[in-house]
């Protein structure tokens, strides 16, 4: 059942470009809210929004139509033991929307934690093109709700260009976390291996690294999203509510990464869903673009491409060491160019993927696996392309004899270094001493 029409006399220009505007324009067509009110307009510009009267919060909305019955999908982080009836409310071109249902779908792995990653998928009405959507309460007034503006709205290109081929999403940075080198390594290589866009959901990265990822931003590779979670949860710092206290899984890990998917959607072929310790490597191309461009024509239908993870060893060597570079020696962090030894596998254990996905075949996805997709799944043998997980813990450090060679990454050496050196100096990372040893 839809809830009242509310009419704006004057609503387009309110959405799309204004903030905390006053409208006093509005009527109702029911007794219930029968007088004129004040509506106030305000558009969300951050990326956590309490949604009025729940426990539930808000993170982006977008145009999705892949769904049968649906065109909008809001990704949220709702209280799993609160869900109430809600229904979507859109400001249109010219009007306010009757109000739609929504259907709420928890994520199904929120690793038993309060809160999970949620979509809340809603339709738009007839007659409406909509620029912005809020969520409402079944029982509540919809008075000064906060508005999300409306994302991927589609352009019906037949043949669409996207602005980037890859796109590596860096799921939440938290607990002033400040591998500054392996930071910057991990984007320049990178880079050469085709990647035009990297996206951080930064909560609260150390302040070197802060300084890098301001450095990095002004040069547009990457997207910086503050991600403030702290301020509304106690997020946990672990994986699973049977061994971490807290109200959400690691920052919201799943919750960002779903929204890198979406918020890549329209501009990038395909997305890297990886944390900033690993490496997506192809062996036998390259870059990126050649594997892919091998791999997608014999795998037309797939859309999720699984790759190995494989940790590569602190284990220092005199062969390691031709990775060291001097100019570096007072930066924060480690040289992943000095790790070249990886471990074998214990069969017995299971040991995580990451994936190479095309952002329009993924539905939901979790860390280690796409749970909803309109696609097939890949696995790309390990010989042709793995990860380069240079882990900063490591449990049980093996002796030499039970680690293997791989100096794949001093392919990159020489390009890499001085590009280090130089974003490091942009960043005022290096003393003057240390930048003519560069």
């Amino acid at each position: 059942m839809l809830h009242p029409v509310w009419r704006l006399q004057q609503c387009p220009s309110v959405c799309a470009d204004a903030q905390n505007i006053q409208v006093s324009t509005i009527t109702t067509t029911t007794s219930q809210f029968s007088s004129a009110n004040i509506f106030s307009v305000q558009i969300s510009d951050q990326t956590i929004t309490p949604l009025n009267n729940t426990k539930h919060f808000m993170v982006s909305a977008f145009m999705d139509q892949r769904v049968k019955g649906f065109d909008i999908r809001i990704i949220s982080i709702f209280r799993r033991d609160s869900i109430q009836p809600l229904h979507c409310l859109f400001c249109c071109v010219d009007h306010l929307s009757d109000t739609t249902p929504a259907t709420v779908l928890v994520h199904s792995d929120h690793f038993d934690f309060p809160y999970g990653t949620t979509d809340v998928m809603c339709q738009i009405p007839h007659n409406c093109s909509a620029t912005h959507v809020t969520l409402v309460p079944d029982t509540v007034r919809p008075t000064n709700p906060t508005w999300l503006p409306l994302r991927n709205k589609k352009t019906h290109e037949k043949n669409k260009r996207f602005e980037f081929n890859f796109t590596v999403c860096i799921s939440t940075l938290f607990g002033g976390y400040n591998n500054v080198l392996q930071f910057a390594q991990t984007l320049e290589i990178y880079r050469l291996l085709g990647v035009g866009r990297v996206v951080v959901y930064n909560n609260s990265g150390g302040p070197e690294l802060s300084r890098l990822l301001h450095s990095y931003s002004q040069e547009g590779l990457v997207e910086l999203v503050q991600w403030p979670i702290h301020n509304y949860l106690n997020p946990s710092h672990g994986w699973h509510a049977s061994e971490f206290t807290g109200d959400l899984q690691y920052y919201g890990q799943v919750t960002t990464l779903n929204e890198c998917i979406y918020r890549s959607m329209e501009r990038s072929r395909y997305v890297l869903l990886n944390d900033i310790d690993e490496i997506i490597m192809p062996y036998q191309h390259d870059n990126l673009t050649s594997l892919m461009d091998t791999l997608q024509p014999q795998h037309p239908n797939t859309g999720v491409f699984i790759i190995q993870a494989v940790i590569y060893s602190k284990k220092t060597t005199e062969e390691s060491n031709k990775g060291y570079v001097d100019a570096w020696r007072h930066v924060p962090g480690f040289n992943i160019l000095q790790r070249i030894y990886w471990e074998d596998r214990n069969k017995d254990q299971y040991h995580p993927h990451k994936m190479l996905v095309q952002p329009s075949f993924v539905e939901q996805t979790s860390i280690h696996q796409v749970v909803k997709a309109f696609g097939e799944n890949y696995k790309i043998p390990e010989k042709m392309c793995h990860i380069i997980h240079s882990v900063t813990n490591h449990p049980i450090e093996r002796p030499l004899e039970e680690l293997h060679l791989d100096k794949r990454l001093w392919d990159f050496k020489d390009r890499v270094i001085p590009r280090v050196t130089e974003m490091l100096r942009r960043a005022g990372l290096l003393s003057s001493e240390e930048e003519a040893d560069g």
